[in-house]
């Protein structure tokens, strides 16, 4: 946990890290109360290829994660769709993520990834968490979602999901049919839950090592 605050400043002189995140986890598929102590992640956007692969083989900070993790995941995505803020910015108006959006048409069949995360008002915090259960068990219950985790960089307040799907058709039946999640949607318009928000679709184009054993992508990503 140390490094989550250590590494910051490494990561902020790191050459081609255009906008980057370190995020704990929760213990839950969605957002939630719950902390897992142990795993974290790192969400990046790089300017380009070089400067991922630099990273990855050079810098410390990757090196000593590999060293000291018990299990690691790695996934690089194409970002397909975007909508909204973080920290008061697009993270992927950079010049090397911009290129990126929006140029790649997946195939229908094509597993996609989904990030949201959202700002929560101070006052609208318990009417929240009192609906994450339900989003969680449809999360589990969900025929296409491949894996899924609660993210977040502050406790409570700044939250997000990252997960993975068979295709864009399991992605809308969650999003669209779940009675769960279209509830939590429509209190989040109705009564104005978040400060800001951030909707995104990627489509995995590589994957590394092993998320809870094995590799959620392994036999659905394409190269």
């Amino acid at each position: 946990m140390r490094y989550m605050a250590l590494d910051r400043p490494r990561l902020r002189a790191t050459a081609g890290l255009s906008f980057w995140r370190l995020l704990g986890t929760g213990r839950g598929r969605s957002m939630s109360l719950g902390a897992d102590l142990r795993r974290w992640a790192l969400f990046a956007v790089w300017d380009g290829e070089a400067a991922l692969e630099e990273f990855v083989e050079r810098s410390p900070v990757a090196n000593r994660w590999d060293a000291e993790a018990a299990e690691s995941w790695h996934v690089r995505l194409r970002p397909l769709a975007s909508r909204g803020r973080w920290g008061g910015r697009d993270p992927f108006s950079a010049p090397g993520a911009g290129r990126a959006l929006y140029e790649h048409v997946p195939d229908a069949d094509a597993p996609l990834a989904v990030l949201t995360r959202a700002s929560i008002r101070p006052r609208r915090l318990t009417a929240f968490y009192r609906a994450v259960p339900g989003v969680d068990r449809a999360l589990r219950e969900q025929e296409g979602c491949l894996a899924s985790i609660g993210v977040g960089e502050w406790p409570l307040a700044r939250q997000a999901t990252f997960s993975l799907w068979r295709d864009g058709a399991a992605i809308d039946r969650f999003a669209y049919r779940s009675d769960a999640h279209r509830d939590v949607i429509g209190q989040v318009r109705a009564r104005d839950w978040y400060s800001e928000e951030l909707f995104a679709r990627f489509v995995p184009y590589g994957s590394r090592g092993s998320w809870d054993g094995r590799d959620p992508l392994r036999g659905h990503a394409r190269e």
